[in-house]
């Protein structure tokens, strides 16, 4: 049987046949255990935040959620709709041994998904994970009367976490008018809300969530809105958060999209200059574009790069105290003030180094020239034969006529069965050309 919890909790259909009310229930009761016989709850009555999205199978996942708790004994503070980020940090702020998030990020509205979080507001490590999913069915000792926990809501959650967004910054926004798209999801109380209370002027969109249209057309992974409302509107820059705002894609007041990897760059240059860098080193993914890697090279910056998945880059993070890390998707990690990606922490730094500057964010994202990069899935061939030396050797040669002006990457889907071409090269012509090349030897070489 497949590994219950994936690189982001457990998620699926919401009430398909795994994530139920009932499974939500299950894992809640076996968190409680798993945490218990860890000794973490040692010497206090336990407790634990929850939260979630907007989306309408988010209000029977976290009732579940919560009863389950309450059932093994925990305390429960029912935070209702905050961002990821937010839910990370009150649990660290209102010093709750646990944190549960519902939601499914980006994915669209009928998915969902149930994350743990640890004390302090960091991911629970694989072995709890493990141990939790083991632990799921087996008898357990209930308790009764005055050791049943207590459900209980906390409205202050919004509030608390802007105040501490707000705080992060030097300074205000004043002048600065920003367009916000906020995906009709976590983020549309919250990250209007902190850009007002910074002195911006806030043109929200998106920002009224029904609860079945999350996503839908809409926030990070749909920027045709955004773009045309800043220039529209005439706004100084656009910020477009996902479903539950741990990631943030920018516009500029041209309309042109600013990625994850100008948004890292911009920030690395940012804390390098102000020696808040940590070991003047920057942590991103294998599939960061050409151009941010040669931009940090140039400034001195050391850019280490890790498997795709935010959660390696916040293992790598973690394990040489490094600051800053993110990805291409906008996902990034400021590790001075958060656990996690925070998507409205992202723009509003990335908002205060305009307003610093006096440059317009075109400007700034200019430090990272993209190359043209163009991804190739390959499907229906064996996966697990990508080191096959014939295709190895074809890599090199595309490598080797490249140079400095390019690069690939092949490797193989962790979630399909197909072998992903990226090529980056100084045109998108030149880049289609390797990547055809290549995929045809990958078919020829991995045919099933």
């Amino acid at each position: 049987m497949a590994r219950l919890f994936g690189t982001d909790g457990v998620r699926g259909l919401a009430n398909g046949e795994i994530l139920t009310a009932s499974l939500a229930l299950d894992l809640s009761v076996s968190a409680a255990q798993v945490l218990a016989d860890a000794g973490q709850f040692e010497g206090h009555r336990p407790r634990a935040v929850v939260g979630r999205d907007p989306r309408i199978s988010g209000q029977f996942l976290e009732a579940a959620v919560a009863s389950g708790l309450a059932s093994a004994g925990v305390d429960v503070l029912d935070l209702g709709i905050v961002p990821t980020p937010g839910i990370a940090y009150l649990t660290g702020a209102l010093d709750a041994d646990l944190g549960v998030v519902i939601t499914a990020s980006h994915n669209p509205m009928p998915d969902n998904g149930i994350k743990f979080l640890a004390r302090g507001g960091v991911k629970l490590d694989d072995v709890l994970e493990d141990a939790i999913e083991q632990r799921l069915g087996k008898p357990w000792t209930h308790p009764t009367g005055a050791e049943v926990g207590r459900i209980g809501f906390y409205h202050g959650g919004i509030d608390d976490y802007v105040d501490h967004l707000v705080a992060t910054l030097t300074g205000p926004l004043t002048g600065l008018t920003v367009v916000l798209d906020c995906a009709n999801g976590a983020a549309h109380e919250s990250a209007p809300l902190a850009f007002e209370r910074a002195g911006a002027t806030v043109i929200a969109i998106n920002d009224k969530p029904t609860g079945l249209d999350i996503n839908d057309g809409v926030g990070s992974t749909h920027l045709d809105g955004i773009r045309a409302a800043v220039v529209a509107h005439g706004a100084d820059a656009g910020f477009a958060f996902d479903g539950d705002a741990d990631r943030c894609l920018a516009v500029d007041a041209t309309g042109e999209v600013v990625d994850g990897d100008q948004i890292m760059g911009v920030l690395a240059l940012a804390l390098r200059d102000a020696g808040r860098l940590a070991s003047d080193t920057l942590v991103a993914t294998v599939m960061s574009n050409l151009g941010l890697h040669q931009a940090m090279r140039a400034a001195g910056i050391t850019l280490r790069t890790t498997a795709v998945g935010d959660r390696y880059v916040l293992e790598d993070m973690k394990a040489g105290g490094y600051s800053l890390g993110g990805e291409q998707s906008g996902h990034v990690i400021m590790s001075e003030h958060a656990t996690t990606g925070d998507g409205t922490l992202t723009a509003l730094q990335l908002a205060q180094q305009m307003v610093v500057t006096g440059r317009p964010l075109a400007e700034l994202a200019a430090v990272v020239t993209r190359f043209p990069q163009v991804l190739v899935n390959v499907g229906g061939v064996d996966k697990s034969r990508a080191d096959d030396p014939e295709l190895l050797a074809a890599v090199a040669a595309e490598e080797s006529a490249l140079g400095d002006s390019g690069r690939v990457l092949l490797r193989p889907s962790g979630t399909e069965s197909l072998v992903r071409v990226m090529v980056e090269a100084p045109t998108a012509d030149q880049a289609t050309a390797v990547a055809e090349r290549l995929a045809a030897v990958v078919r020829t070489r991995l045919a099933l």
